[in-house]
């Protein structure tokens, strides 16, 4: 799930991932830190949901995936399209 904050030259993005899947460490890897592994990982919110924010420019495309433990790529259903490759995000 995505969850927006729009300010007035920025978009707040929460990436959002249910309670317990998958399982072990996940990460946000998109083309807005270079696809590197590890540089937004998610942390477990109180009701055990997974989320980490990140601070985007506004009227923007970016693509992104989730990595999970084991090198397992997951996409984003919410997303606002899909590549083919990649989810699709819209700032």
């Amino acid at each position: 799930m995505l969850e927006r904050t729009r300010r007035k030259n920025r978009t707040e993005v929460t990436f959002v991932l249910p309670a317990g899947h998958p399982a072990g460490e996940v990460s946000v890897v998109g083309d807005f830190n270079d696809w590197r592994p590890c540089t937004h990982p998610m942390a477990e919110r109180p009701d055990g949901t997974r989320a980490v924010t990140v601070t985007l420019p506004v009227n923007e495309r970016h693509g992104f995936r989730y990595l999970a433990s084991g090198g397992h790529w997951l996409d984003e259903e919410g997303a606002d399209g899909h590549d083919g490759r990649n989810s699709l995000l819209h700032t």
